[in-house]
């Protein structure tokens, strides 16, 4: 789709963020206001491939290549060339409940498995999607879809995260009645508190809150399932329960002094800030706060990079980024070929603006943890590590590499291993190897028949695509479940 010439005739040009010094002083979003005639020039690029794997969305190497919930790509791509922008949005919402989180903080494996990737830059198919949904809100054409009747049928979904508003969100148009139950304050869950406000405005996940609560979705805060209310009194109260609570187990680092005061998960870090800003309208100033210390955040990938940038913002002294793995290449390596997601160097934004507050990229390579040092407090004042190389598939220690750094608050961003487990004994449901919540994709029922699961819990840790795409199909099999009981 798109203009046949296009992606000759015109260069990706991303929608720019802010400068980096400029947008650190605040917490709004990093993105600059996108042009549209810009947008509708990208859209030319999209090429009439004949087979756009970018729509995909299949494993492949254990990881995502296209689009996890099929978005229609190049139908959407060709509307936006030719200024069809309401058409447009009409093809996007087809498959996408909630374009306006994953235009901000999907990855984009559409883009790794876009044809024109093979000897260019990819299409800038995020953007698109981005520039789509925002230009939907601007111009009123998103609106509540109100339901004209109901089934008579009700839907308890725990977790209040995208796998659960998707859930939510479907269920409650195919006219069943849904309650959504989180145990925070307010509703989102990784959305809300797990992503910071300048890669996605919470006003963004309240607008589509309010927007499902006027479609007749009902929203319960601050009760934990399994604890205020058992899972037994949901399933006399609703004719299906639903398991969205993602995956909040994190793996911790046992090294030793790991007791020493000042070491944090990620998310408790971030989860703290976002909590202060959106209660006071300031960041955290307890002792979570990274103002005044020098920082060591310890695991990359998302989560890691945004305690980067929430650091920075916070004041902090310094800030080093330790990877256990080596610093992948700038090119595909022969290994991972296209379609697969492009492992290769990448500078998110916390990088870019670390770079630019202290001059140099914060990340260190291939760095093991052996240590934490305390101070007589019992505070966190330093980490002792060594390099490691990998030999034959193996980690192995490099001899006479040891080094202290200064620390005085050190974050764990290295992922998360299952859900919490209180919510599972409680309902005596089976776990898989893992550790989550048994069901099959495609399926989504539970050991314990009308409790379903779907999202991080059921798959494990994964994007927020993913989290849709479960939600989306977790609704579905609630929904057979309940015309044949």
């Amino acid at each position: 789709m798109g203009k046949a010439t296009g992606f000759i005739e015109y260069e990706r040009r991303p929608i720019p963020d802010r400068p980096p010094l400029e947008r650190i002083k605040d917490w709004a979003e990093i993105h600059e206001p996108f042009e549209e005639d810009k947008v509708v020039t990208q859209g030319a690029r999209c090429m009439d491939c004949g087979t756009p794997y970018c729509h995909t969305g299949i494993m492949l190497s254990n990881m995502a290549s296209g689009c996890p919930i099929n978005n229609l790509i190049p139908e959407w791509n060709d509307l936006v060339y030719n200024n069809e922008w309401q058409e447009a949005l009409e093809r996007l919402e087809k498959t996408n409940n909630f374009p306006e989180f994953t235009g901000r903080v999907c990855p984009a494996p559409c883009e790794g498995s876009c044809v024109l990737g093979l000897n260019n830059p990819a299409v800038t198919i995020k953007n698109i999607e981005l520039a789509i949904v925002d230009k939907g809100f601007e111009e009123g054409w998103i609106k509540p879809r109100l339901i004209k009747s109901r089934s008579g049928k009700k839907v308890a979904v725990v977790g209040s995260g995208p796998a659960g508003l998707a859930a939510a969100d479907e269920l409650n148009q195919m006219g069943h009645s849904v309650q959504v139950y989180e145990r925070s304050d307010r509703i989102g869950g990784l959305l809300m508190y797990g992503i910071p406000n300048m890669k996605l405005g919470k006003d963004v996940v309240d607008r589509r809150v309010d927007l499902l609560k006027q479609e007749g979705v009902e929203f319960t805060t601050n009760t934990d399932v399994g604890k205020d209310i058992s899972t037994d009194e949901l399933q006399d109260i609703f004719d299906a329960v639903i398991f969205t609570t993602g995956a909040t187990k994190a793996r911790d680092l046992p090294a030793e002094n790991r007791d020493a005061k000042g070491i944090y998960p990620a998310m408790d870090y971030l989860t703290s800030n976002t909590k202060s800003l959106l209660d006071n309208g300031i960041p955290d100033e307890s002792e979570l706060s990274a103002k005044g210390k020098n920082v060591i955040v310890i695991g990359g990938g998302d989560t890691g990079t945004d305690c980067i940038g929430t650091s920075l913002r916070q004041g902090a002294k310094s800030i080093i980024n330790f990877e256990l793995m080596s610093q992948p290449p700038e090119q595909r390596s022969d290994s991972n070929p296209w379609p697969e997601w492009p492992v290769i160097f990448r500078v998110d934004y916390g990088h870019e603006e670390s770079n630019k507050v202290f001059g140099k990229d914060p990340r260190r390579y291939q760095l093991l943890t052996k240590a934490f040092i305390k101070d007589s407090n019992g505070h966190v004042k330093g980490i002792k590590t060594t390099n490691v190389d990998f030999v034959d598939g193996k980690l192995t220690e490099v001899d006479g590499t040891e080094k202290t750094w200064d620390a005085e608050l050190v974050l764990l961003s290295m992922g998360f291993l299952s859900p919490e487990h209180y919510l599972s004994e409680d309902a005596n449901i089976e776990l898989d190897e893992r550790g989550n919540y048994q069901s099959k994709h495609g399926e989504f029922n539970t050991s314990r028949n009308g409790i379903f699961s779907a999202g991080d819990c059921r798959r494990g840790q994964s994007l927020v695509v993913w989290a849709i795409n479960e939600g989306r199909g977790v609704a579905n099999s609630v929904n057979d479940f309940l015309l044949n009981s």
